[in-house]
C-alpha cells in the first residue's frame, strides 16, 4: 500500500508582530491560507523509518536525522507507540527557506499520512502537541485551512474563509532563501497595532506584513517583485508571505492570474488557487 498526500503551501495573509518575548521569540497575529499545490510525499509500509528526497528544490535539503520530516515521522512513532516504520518520499517542488511553509507543511504532511498508514488514530491534542515542537507553523499546516494564529502563531482560531476559497493565487519567488532569524532580528520593535477580526479577506487588506520591510532591505529583490504585484490593479491583495522571500498576490479571474503570471517569467512563480 501506497498512500500520497499534498503538504500544501502556506501564505501569511497578513502578519502583524506585536512583541518580543523574554525568551526571545515574538508575539504575532497572522492570518494563514493554504494554495490547492505544495510538495508532495508518499510513504509506504517498512521495517523502519527511511526518506528519499527528489525534485526540482531536493538538491536543498539533506535526508539525515535532522530532517523535519524524518523528525515528524520519529515523533509520531513514539507518540503512537507503534515500532511500524514507513519508506518515505519527499518530492520537493516548493523553494527552500520560502516563508510559504515548505518544511513545516511536510512535518504536518507526514502527521497526517503516517497514521493513515498504519492504522492508528493520534489523540488530537497530542497531536498538536507534537507538531508545535517540530516548528510554530506546523499546527496549522495539518489541516491546512484558513485560520487565525496568534502567540508565535500556535494559538489557532479557525475562520469563515468562502470570501477566499477558490480564488486564483500566485506564488513569487526571486530564487534567493530568506532565512527566518536575521529577518526578525530587523524588525524595529515597533508595534503598529492588532490585526482586524471578521471576514479573512477584509482584516487581510486592513493588515499588514511587519516583516515585509526587514525582509526588503536584506533581499531587495522582495521589494521589486512587491511592487510589481502590488502595481497590477486587478489582484485583491499582494505582499509577502511570512518572513520571506516568496511575494502573493490573489486575483478574482484566473485571466488575471494568468496575465500577472506571465510577467514574472523571471523568477520562480506558482499559478494556483487557495484551498
Amino acid at each position: 500500500m501506497t498512500l500520497t498526500e499534498t503538504a500544501y503551501a502556506k501564505i501569511n495573509l497578513a502578519l502583524h508582530v506585536r512583541g518580543r518575548r523574554d525568551d526571545g521569540y515574538h508575539l504575532l497575529e497572522t492570518l494563514f491560507a493554504f494554495a490547492e499545490d505544495g510538495d508532495v510525499l508518499t510513504a509506504e509500509p517498512s521495517a523502519h523509518l527511511s526518506l528519499t528526497i527528489s525534485g526540482p528544490f531536493s538538491d536543498a535539503l539533506a535526508g539525515g536525522a535532522d530532517n523535519l520530516v524524518l523528525q515528524a515521522a520519529t515523533g509520531l512513532q513514539k507518540m503512537l507507540k507503534t515500532q511500524q516504520g514507513a519508506t518515505i518520499h519527499l518530492d520537493k517542488r516548493l523553494p527552500v527557506a520560502a516563508g510559504i511553509g515548505g518544511g513545516s507543511a511536510d512535518a504536518a504532511t507526514v502527521l497526517r499520512l503516517l497514521p493513515r498508514l498504519w492504522g492508528l488514530a493520534p489523540d488530537r491534542e497530542d497531536l498538536q502537541q507534537l507538531a508545535a515542537s517540530l516548528g510554530a507553523d506546523v499546527p496549522a499546516c495539518i489541516a491546512s485551512q484558513t485560520v487565525r494564529g496568534e502567540g508565535v502563531g500556535d494559538i489557532l482560531t479557525p475562520v469563515h474563509a468562502s470570501d477566499l476559497s477558490g480564488l486564483p493565487l500566485l506564488l513569487v519567488n526571486p530564487g534567493i532563501p530568506c532565512p527566518t532569524g536575521p529577518v526578525f532580528k530587523a524588525w524595529d520593535g515597533v508595534d503598529r497595532g492588532p490585526l482586524a477580526t471578521g471576514s479573512p479577506l477584509a482584516a487581510a487588506l486592513a493588515g499588514r506584513n511587519d516583516l515585509q520591510g526587514p525582509a526588503s532591505a536584506i533581499i531587495p529583490e522582495i521589494g521589486e517583485i512587491c511592487a510589481s504585484l502590488e502595481s497590477r490593479n486587478t489582484a485583491l491583495i499582494s505582499r509577502m508571505s511570512g518572513s520571506g522571500a516568496t511575494c502573493f498576490a490573489i486575483f478574482e479571474s484566473d485571466e488575471a492570474l494568468a496575465d500577472a503570471s506571465e510577467t514574472m517569467r523571471p523568477y520562480w512563480h506558482l499559478a494556483t488557487r487557495l484551498r
